[in-house]
Formats: C-alpha cells, structure tokens, sequence
C-alpha cells in the first residue's frame, strides 16, 4: 500500500488517540484524524504546530519520516525510526567512519553544485 503524505501550513494541535493522528485545528476548531499506519511522511511548516511526544513515538515505531520547517518554509530536520531502519544506521556509520579527505571532497562537490546552482538561477533570473 502507499504511504500518505501529509503537510501542514497552518495552526494545529497534533496528537494521537486509538492509534490514530488526531489534527485539532486552532482556525476553524475542526478535528479530523487519519490511520498512523497510513502516514509515510509529515511535513511540519508553520510555527504554530503543537505535537505530542505520543503521537511522535508511534509515527516513528511506524516507520513515518517527520520533516519540520523554518519559518521561511525550508526544511530544517527530520526524525525518522532508527530502530528497524538497517540502510540508514550504515549510511550513519559510514558518515562517522568517513577520512577526512574524503569529507573535503564531499564538501567541495557540495558547495561547487550550490555556487553552479545560484549561477544558473542568476542567469536565467
């Protein structure tokens, strides 16, 4: 089955009840709920999300990625389930175990594809 991807932009007060996402929210005081084994992703961006640890806990156990936003809408973190997720404590590992030569490298491609980027947005802007 495919996962749901849920955003939010607006005032919410999120929490869980009967292994359910609860969305109280703060505009028009609607509840509405979804099935937490149906979410794949939550996207966080609005500063005025409240979320529980409850309903945190069992969107991880679930395998559900959460992604918060800054207050200019860019993503600035995501929490994801560590526990079962094998590929990603090796993409970890292989983070933590990286030569510093190689880090440099890293960072050099990263920051060559960011000023090639800006460029092209500066000349097609």
């Amino acid at each position: 089955m495919i996962k749901r991807t849920l955003y939010f932009g607006n005032p919410a007060y999120l929490k869980t009840k009967n292994d359910q996402l609860v969305i109280e929210m703060h505009d028009s005081g609607e509840t509405k709920s979804a099935p937490i084994e149906d979410i794949g992703l939550l996207i966080l961006d609005h500063q005025q999300i409240t979320i529980t640890q409850a309903l945190l806990a069992k969107l991880l156990v679930n395998n559900t990625a959460v992604i918060t936003c800054n207050d200019t809408h860019h993503p600035t973190g995501m929490l994801f389930n560590l526990d079962g997720n094998n590929l990603q404590s090796q993409k970890f590992k292989a983070q933590v175990e990286a030569t510093v030569p190689l880090k440099k490298q890293l960072w050099q491609q990263t920051v060559i594809c960011k000023i090639t980027n800006q460029a092209a947005l500066l000349l097609n802007g």
